[in-house]
């Protein structure tokens, strides 16, 4: 392969990682916000998804907080291995905690777009280094 090939290739695929972190990171954001705009919201869904009762609103603006301190490093590359990761195990959780909302598939139809964003989250942390585009952390 030429070095006008490779060149082509490598910054083909560092624009499609781009898009993955930055799609990933939005929809990460908006549950992060989520914490804060509407604490209930997230407390409802820890006890529903995870079995997690009564965490209360100081709770849900820590994790919040928390969150939001991930995200905006994942989606500046900074850290990769641990952030990348974190996004992917979160984001893995979040998916298989929603289980039993899948086998009633046409009443739950939003639920399956967790997997394909489940998938883009392996594909950035598989491919991590080679995702350089608008990172702090090349």
């Amino acid at each position: 392969m030429s070095d006008a090939v490779s060149d082509d290739v490598r910054n083909r695929l560092q624009w499609s990682l781009f898009a993955l972190r930055v799609g990933v990171f939005i929809v990460m954001f908006i549950w992060t916000l989520d914490k804060f705009v509407n604490p209930g919201h997230s407390i409802a869904i820890f006890e529903k998804f995870y079995s997690i009762p009564g965490l209360g609103e100081t709770t849900a603006y820590i994790m919040g907080a928390l969150q939001l301190l991930l995200v905006l490093a994942f989606v500046a590359g900074i850290k990769k291995r641990f952030t990348y990761g974190i996004i992917f195990i979160m984001h893995g959780a979040s998916t298989l905690s929603a289980f039993n909302q899948y086998f009633d598939a046409f009443n739950h139809l939003l639920f399956f777009a967790a997997w394909p964003m489940w998938a883009a989250c392996f594909a950035l942390y598989l491919l991590r280094d080679q995702d350089t585009k608008f990172t702090l952390n090349k």
